[in-house]
């Protein structure tokens, strides 16, 4: 049995493209990574992981699934069908323009950001640090110099923790007002029980993405925090005093070749 993903609508308009954030669940791992651990960065049997991946890849009709040393930075990387799927780079972001070859965003809280043009593919791990940094934008230049127009860009923002689950504090607040290249103001809320400060992730990617000039944008309300049956989560490890915890995977694939790309 293959592993279920959420699909992105928007997504899923687009032709000769397939796509998934896939959760948790459908995998061969246990323990803590039960059971779709799909991070080599994770203390997992190292062929349970490759298991979990190669179902990722059945699921999307691929032939190898391309993933990051996630880093929290702004790095992106292209890849071919010569890209060893097993060698890791420090980057948050992967780009490919061949058919058959899934890039993936690893992630545990961080969203998966999954971009698609026509003849283009990306895919962004974004945490607050990599979103304030501009992994996003960093996609966005690399698929435009592959001769993408930034109108013709969709993104689909996976599950991520949500602004309810993410408590902060007034300081991570003020820096990163500070630091961010935009108004992020709507991005912070009061807690209505506590009236403590709290992050909304993917409403600041969505802003950063569509600063860069990308309208079309769509993004989960699945809480991977709250859902534990569903999703890993790093801050629910945490706050459990747990040694580990296993990572999912937003991922996308060209599945045919374009006679021409948009310039």
């Amino acid at each position: 049995m293959l592993p279920t993903s959420e699909i992105s609508a928007l997504l899923q308009q687009q032709t000769s493209i397939n796509h998934g954030f896939f959760g948790r669940t459908g995998g061969v791992s246990d323990g803590l990574f039960a059971s779709l651990n799909c991070s080599y960065g994770a203390a997992d049997e190292k062929n349970n992981i490759r298991q979990n991946r190669d179902a990722v890849v059945r699921t999307l009709g691929g032939r190898k699934l391309i993933t990051n040393r996630q880093v929290h930075g702004r790095d992106v990387r292209i890849v071919d069908n010569d890209t060893d799927e097993e060698a890791l780079y420090e980057a948050d972001g992967l780009v490919t323009t061949e058919p058959g070859i899934c890039i993936g965003a690893l992630g545990a809280d961080c969203a998966p950001v999954l971009f698609a043009a026509p003849g283009v593919v990306g895919a962004a791990h974004a945490g607050w640090q990599g979103a304030l940094k501009g992994v996003t934008d960093s996609v966005i230049v690399t698929m435009r110099g592959l001769g993408v127009r930034v109108d013709s860009i969709a993104v689909a923002i996976g599950p991520a923790i949500a602004p309810l689950s993410y408590e902060v504090g007034a300081t991570f607040r003020e820096n990163l007002l500070e630091q961010s290249p935009i108004n992020a103001e709507g991005c912070f809320l009061a807690h209505p029980d506590t009236g403590n400060v709290h992050f909304d992730l993917p409403a600041y990617i969505e802003l950063r993405l569509k600063a860069a000039g990308v309208n079309q944008v769509e993004r989960s309300a699945t809480d991977t925090y709250a859902d534990e049956s569903g999703y890993f989560s790093y801050r629910r490890s945490c706050h459990r005093g747990e040694p580990d915890y296993g990572r999912q995977v937003g991922a996308i694939c060209l599945v045919n070749t374009y006679a021409s790309r948009d310039g």
